[in-house]
């Protein structure tokens, strides 16, 4: 079972990369298919996907499939939970 420390990790971890923080940047104009984020970084589908599962493990991004691709989006309750854990370190 993990305790909030190794979540809260999760979820900064999540934030320490800059292809990562790309897809974060590009999700936030709205949501977008696996297919568009593909056109738009310079990486391979499998490299996508990996990054994908970080951020959705850390609960900052929300998908779901249609038909052969996901869609993914930010996570508001996600990103509100980091927020709070950045307001209570600061506090």
């Amino acid at each position: 079972m993990e305790n909030k420390y190794t979540k809260n990790a999760k979820k900064f971890k999540a934030l320490a990369d800059p292809n990562r923080l790309i897809i974060l940047d590009m999700l936030s104009s709205g949501e977008k298919c696996a297919c568009k984020l593909l056109e738009e970084l310079n990486i391979n589908q499998s490299t996508l996907s990996h990054h994908m599962s970080v951020l959705c493990d850390a609960g900052i991004v929300d998908n779901y499939k249609e038909g052969k691709w996901t869609h993914y989006s930010i996570s508001k309750s996600g990103c509100e939970k980091l927020i709070d854990i950045v307001n209570k370190i600061k506090d």
